[in-house]
C-alpha cells in the first residue's frame, strides 16, 4: 500500500469565507479527527454588545467530516451539523454553501502559491505562510467592508 506524502489544510471560517481556525496534518490522516479541534479553536469574537459567541450556530463540512460520534458531540456543544453523510446523496442546496468553501481554499493556495504545493521540510515555515496566508485575507476582507 503505498503512502501518501504532503500535507492537508483543514480550516474553519465564517459564512463570508473569513478565515478563523486553521489546522496542518500530513495527508493520511482522516479529516473526521480533526472536527472538533477546529471548533474548539475558534477565539471569541467581538462585535456586539454582550458576551462574544465562542462557537459557530452550525457547522457545514464534506462527506469526510462525517461521523456519529462527531456529530454528538456537535449537538451536545449546540452546534447544528450540516454534514453530508457516507453513501448518501448530498444535502440539498448545499453546492451553494460550499461555494464558499472552495472559493476559500482557492483564495489561500491564490494568495501564497507555494501552499498548494509545500515545498518547506520544517511544519512551522509551513505553519508560518498558511498563518499569512489567512492574514492577508482578513486584511481584504476588512478592506472591503471599510470601502
Amino acid at each position: 500500500m503505498a503512502r501518501a506524502t504532503g500535507s492537508k489544510h483543514h480550516l474553519i471560517w465564517d459564512g463570508r469565507g473569513t478565515p478563523l481556525k486553521v489546522i496542518t496534518t500530513a495527508a493520511n490522516v482522516n479529516d473526521v479527527t480533526q472536527t472538533l479541534a477546529l471548533v474548539d479553536g475558534i477565539s471569541p469574537v467581538a462585535g456586539r454588545p454582550g458576551r462574544p459567541r465562542r462557537r459557530p450556530e452550525a457547522l457545514l463540512g464534506d462527506k469526510g467530516y462525517d461521523s456519529n460520534p462527531n456529530r454528538e458531540e456537535l449537538r451536545r456543544r449546540r452546534i447544528l451539523p450540516a454534514i453530508s453523510r457516507k453513501g448518501v446523496p448530498n444535502i440539498q442546496g448545499l453546492g451553494k454553501l460550499r461555494y464558499v468553501v472552495e472559493q476559500t481554499f482557492a483564495l489561500l493556495h491564490q494568495v501564497i502559491k507555494r501552499l498548494a504545493v509545500r515545498l518547506e521540510r520544517r511544519t512551522e515555515l509551513h505553519d508560518a505562510f498558511v498563518s499569512l496566508a489567512c492574514g492577508l485575507i482578513c486584511w481584504r476582507c476588512f478592506k472591503k467592508t471599510r470601502s
